[in-house]
């Protein structure tokens, strides 16, 4: 069953005023930001909103301060200048613009998954076992104790930058070694065999589940951005197996604080069982990206989206004019 998804609350261009479209920025992500918000400006230039596309968070600052914009919709990726970790929630708030997507405390605890599984685990929700990798840890003594193969990755990055999949003791190294270019801390997780699914969030709603088949061993950076060949099945199960899935999904985005819009990736396991992996507080808006995907199949339009996603950045108490 196809959830049930509410009209836009604005149908007056005008209400939005002048919009940034922030985009680029300096994380490891920006060539997929800049993918995103040119996707995005185009969508929403095309519905008649006023908006420009702005490079990262200084020239946004910038603008802000010369008063050229009233609001701002954010489609950085990443952290460390990437607009994705709190940071620029939190100058946003202090010069009171309003902005798209989850606040502060959503938008931080998102970014760093080592944070996301405590909460997760807290409340029971289901996320493979992991270790926190410090300098000095024993990786060979981590790994074992998971149980190989293991996922080695920044806790703080996405896009699957950094990500290795280690199957044999002689390649952990290398494994941290990748994950260490990166800021942060590192996470070693065990690894789900099984399929690999996202479940889109768009303000109350979790959009139909899609079940990623890359054509390769695993649904990495080149798959997700580059490949033409991969296969996104969506809705990706059905009957009681897909309620479950989206029920898991939004609470998980609920209890990681994130509001507004975002993605949640889940992984299957042979036996019917989900693990949550983390949550996505910047999902991609490419053509290759999944919630444009999952917001098609319940008949919303990639301009309708952005329009709804830029919807978020409004008052709940406004009215439709």
């Amino acid at each position: 069953m196809k959830p049930s998804i509410p009209a836009p609350r604005c149908t007056d261009a005008r209400a939005f005023g002048r919009v940034a479209v922030l985009m680029g920025g300096t994380s490891a992500e920006r060539e997929v930001s800049l993918n995103s918000g040119a996707n995005v400006l185009e969508a929403l230039r095309a519905r008649g909103v006023d908006a420009h596309a702005v490079d990262g968070i200084p020239a946004l600052i910038e603008a802000l301060l010369a008063k050229r914009f009233d609001r701002v919709f954010n489609i950085l990726h990443g952290n460390k200048g990437g607009g994705e970790d709190g940071v620029l929630q939190g100058l946003l708030e202090a010069l009171h613009v309003p902005y798209t997507g989850s606040g502060v405390l959503g938008s931080a605890l998102g970014m760093d998954k080592i944070r996301t599984k405590q909460v997760w685990l807290s409340l029971g929700l289901p996320t493979p076992h992991y270790v926190r990798l410090e300098p000095g840890d024993d990786i060979k003594a981590a790994a074992l104790g998971l149980g190989l193969p293991v996922i080695v990755k920044p806790s703080c990055e996405g896009s699957s930058v950094g990500v290795s999949r280690v199957f044999n003791e002689a390649d952990l190294a290398a494994a941290v070694e990748l994950a260490a270019r990166y800021p942060g801390e590192l996470l070693m997780e065990q690894m789900i065999v099984g399929g690999e699914y996202t479940v889109g969030i768009l303000g109350d709603v979790a959009l139909p589940s899609i079940r990623i088949v890359p054509a390769g061993e695993y649904y990495d950076y080149h798959a997700k951005y580059v490949a033409e060949d991969t296969q996104y099945v969506c809705p990706g199960l059905d009957g009681t197996a897909e309620t479950q899935m989206q029920a898991q999904a939004l609470a998980a985005f609920r209890a990681a604080g994130c509001t507004g819009w975002g993605r949640v990736d889940v992984m299957r396991d042979r036996d019917g069982n989900n693990f949550l992996l983390e949550v996505n507080t910047a999902p991609g808006m490419t053509s290759h990206s999944l919630v444009p995907k999952a917001a098609g199949q319940v008949g919303i339009s990639f301009e309708d989206l952005c329009w709804r996603v830029l919807e978020t950045s409004l008052p709940q108490e406004a009215i439709r004019p």
